[in-house]
């Protein structure tokens, strides 16, 4: 499982769970067809979520509180979310589901401003994250954490970098 987190406007976390370990094989979802000179998704598909990169586009409807794969498209097709930004955690034991979703929330609201141009808190798009559960740190040595920016609207085509709003 990893932890998808999304802030509420006024700063407080709300945390949810995304279930991952291991259900790529049942879902049938896996890496998504990428162009082999720049990386960019090609197609539109379900994929694990171990294989959203940063400048993906997805097309996120209702995260649920467990899920194994998000539905991904090319960013030049609707899409209400990207992956913005990475970062690795440090080794070591899990340090728990808060100080994970501390730290992730921490560094994605820095890079959120960089990113769309404008602070997280006077924006209209949301942020969120994908960052490791305890399973996913100790079985699959898990330790990244993927910044996502939404427009609740959706019908977004191209990127949201320096979208200013």
């Amino acid at each position: 499982m990893r932890t998808f987190t999304r802030p509420a406007a006024v700063g407080a976390a709300a945390l949810l769970l995304v279930g991952l370990s291991g259900c790529s094989a049942i879902f049938g979802a896996g890496e998504p067809e990428r162009d082999a000179e720049t990386g960019e998704i090609t197609e539109a598909s379900d994929a694990d979520v171990f294989a959203i990169r940063v400048g993906d586009c997805l097309e996120s409807a209702e995260m649920g509180t467990e899920v194994s794969s998000l539905p991904t498209v090319p960013c030049d097709q609707p899409h209400d979310s990207e992956a913005y930004a990475s970062t690795m955690l440090d080794d070591g034991e899990f340090p728990g589901l808060d100080e994970v979703g501390t730290v992730a929330n921490d560094y994605c609201l820095e890079e959120f401003a960089t990113f769309v141009g404008t602070d997280y808190y006077d924006s209209e798009l949301e942020m969120s994250t994908l960052s490791p559960s305890e399973d996913t740190w100790t079985t699959l040595d898990d330790r990244e954490v993927l910044c996502l920016v939404l427009d609740m609207e959706g019908g977004v085509t191209g990127s949201l970098k320096g979208a200013q709003r």
